[in-house]
């Protein structure tokens, strides 16, 4: 009797002992990929408790989180044959457990390979103001290159970002003198633009003015009162144009007045006498002429 139960607690022992050794924990962040006898098996175990065949299986865990790699500096020449320093930034993360374990032996490793390769290429096949200015197509393209061979390990990539472009410090005193070129041009610009917007309305303003007197005398009303309102102790009151010109009116007809009642000078009436009496003369009938004589008395 004491030998059935020392049997059956051994046997008790023994039975804890495989299913503790066959049994394993899956975090939330992982999946996990089991071989048998050096095989893997379809499918991966999901998180939570699982138990393996001891002595038999071995489980392989496999992170299942966005995993952001920063990619080392790489130096290249861009199409433009500018030598420039560029440094990126990639998110990926398995979406297949098993390929991702089976596949590639360190895809991490793999994916930072493929990510320097690809952005040198996109560096040779670039031109500077695309790498400073149009990155968001540069990310990607550079996400289409790094994702295909990752595909085949089980690998997607999320995301790829260009950090920082370094430029030469020659071609960056170059750049800051265009750009500063640029903002003189378009300052001289504004303020052209402002003085013929002011010149438009100035010359509509005169021709308004011109065309109507009381807006003239309005104008010139108010230019009295901001001159009286200053703290001045000389007042200049402009003469009206309308009372000058009306003097010069006035000045006009008196000398042609004047100039009709000026006495002419002897000489002048002398010849005009004289013209009036040929006039005469010319005009007066011819005396008639005596009859001829027939020879009688």
């Amino acid at each position: 009797m004491e030998g059935t139960v020392v049997a059956v607690v051994v046997v008790a022992l023994l039975a804890l002992l495989v299913l503790k050794s066959g049994m394993r924990v899956v975090n939330q962040v992982e999946r996990g990929v089991v071989f048998r006898w050096g095989k893997a098996l379809p499918g991966h175990r999901q998180p939570g408790i699982t138990f393996l065949i001891p002595f038999a299986d071995r489980m392989r865990k496999v992170n299942v989180q966005i995993v952001t790699m920063p990619v080392p500096t790489q130096e290249g020449i861009t199409k433009d044959n500018v030598s420039v320093k560029v440094d990126a930034v990639v998110y990926f993360r398995v979406i297949d457990p098993v390929r991702a374990a089976i596949e590639v032996q360190d895809y991490v490793f793999a994916v930072g390979q493929v990510a320097q390769s690809s952005l040198r290429s996109i560096i040779g096949k670039s031109d500077l103001d695309d790498l400073l200015s149009d990155r968001e197509r540069l990310h990607e393209g550079l996400a289409l290159m790094i994702d295909s061979p990752a595909a085949g390990w089980g690998i997607h990539i999320d995301r790829v970002e260009i950090k920082d472009v370094q430029l030469p410090e020659s071609l960056k005193r170059s750049m800051s003198r265009q750009a500063e070129a640029e903002r003189e041009r378009r300052a001289r610009v504004i303020t052209a633009d402002g003085e013929f917007q002011a010149a438009q309305q100035l010359a509509n303003a005169s021709r308004i003015m011109s065309d109507t007197p009381e807006a003239m005398q309005l104008r010139l009303l108010q230019t009295v009162v901001e001159v009286a309102a200053e703290k001045n102790s000389t007042l200049v009151m402009p003469f009206p144009v309308e009372l000058l010109r009306y003097f010069d009116r006035a000045v006009q007809k008196i000398d042609a007045d004047l100039h009709l009642n000026t006495p002419q000078p002897p000489q002048t009436q002398t010849a005009q006498t004289a013209q009036t009496t040929q006039q005469a003369a010319a005009s007066a009938p011819a005396p008639a002429s005596a009859p001829e004589s027939d020879g009688r008395p």
